[in-house]
């Protein structure tokens, strides 16, 4: 090793030269990765393969994931993002429906009652909001994927005392298809006592989600003769031209949902009332 390349003057440099400040990754936080230049918000903090990664939100709701840590900037000062102090915390004190954390269960057996929703975006969202409950209730949620033959998916289902079953319908309103539909089903062997069907008034459970929590004033309407799903990403300025980019919007809206506060309550209350409603004791 070359001493003399090392002087006094360069090493009191390196000793003198500033730790990065430790800054938590909170949500909306812009940032910098140094290595790459992509900036964008603070998404979220995860865990995979042990490694706590921070999801960033740039321009075009482009996402991308680098490892906490240093390697960041803001403002054009390095900084090692931390895990957040409330993410820290063993457990939290409440889940993500609001109901109190007593104490750490193990996810109960499953039961033979059901929760039915319409389809894979439906789960996807109950499942985010309420699985917390429904794990320790042990009560599994499946998608339909089709409402038109409802009435012989309950009465192959067998709903009886032991084994009830609760439907979520979309846009669940008079003079629906969908009511039409609830009603047939209704009529059902051992539906009478066994069997609640309830709905929200959204043409589609994205509009469950409060419009503020992805940045707008209102959802914004689409003509009946245009597809719902197509239109909205359209309108959001999102890819919308395949089946692909539909999955990968309603990743980007179901992102940006933590809480039962980020939904309407024309869904909460009947989601509750599901709920309540398979879970009662034998």
């Amino acid at each position: 090793m070359n001493w003399d390349h090392w002087g006094p003057s360069e090493m009191t440099r390196k000793a003198q030269r500033p730790t990065p400040k430790q800054v938590a990754a909170t949500r909306g936080l812009v940032v910098e990765d140094a290595a790459t230049g992509f900036t964008g918000a603070v998404v979220r903090v995860e865990k995979s393969g042990g490694v706590h990664l921070v999801v960033l939100e740039g321009r075009k709701g482009v996402t991308r994931a680098f490892p906490l840590g240093l390697g960041f900037m803001i403002d054009g000062a390095a900084v090692n993002l931390v895990v957040p102090t409330e993410q820290r915390a063993s457990r939290p004190a409440r889940t993500a429906s609001g109901s109190r954390v007593v104490a750490p269960r193990r996810a109960a057996v499953a039961k033979a009652s059901r929760i039915w929703v319409e389809g894979i975006h439906d789960a996807e969202l109950v499942e985010k909001i309420w699985g917390d409950d429904l794990r320790v209730e042990g009560i599994v949620v499946e998608p339909l994927h089709g409402i038109d033959d409802l009435a012989g998916a309950v009465q192959q289902f067998q709903p009886g005392p032991r084994r009830r079953l609760a439907v979520l319908l979309d846009h669940l309103v008079d003079g629906s298809k969908e009511q039409r539909i609830a009603a047939e089903t209704m009529k059902s062997d051992g539906a009478q006592d066994n069997v609640l069907i309830v709905g929200h008034p959204y043409v589609d459970i994205w509009q469950a989600v409060k419009p503020e929590v992805i940045g707008i004033r209102a959802w914004p309407k689409i003509p009946r003769n245009e597809d719902w799903k197509t239109g909205m990403l359209a309108r959001l300025g999102l890819p919308h031209q395949t089946a692909a980019d539909i999955g990968l919007g309603w990743k980007k809206i179901l992102s940006r949902v933590n809480s039962f506060k980020d939904l309407e309550p024309d869904l909460l209350g009947r989601v509750e009332h599901m709920i309540d409603f398979v879970t009662v004791h034998d």
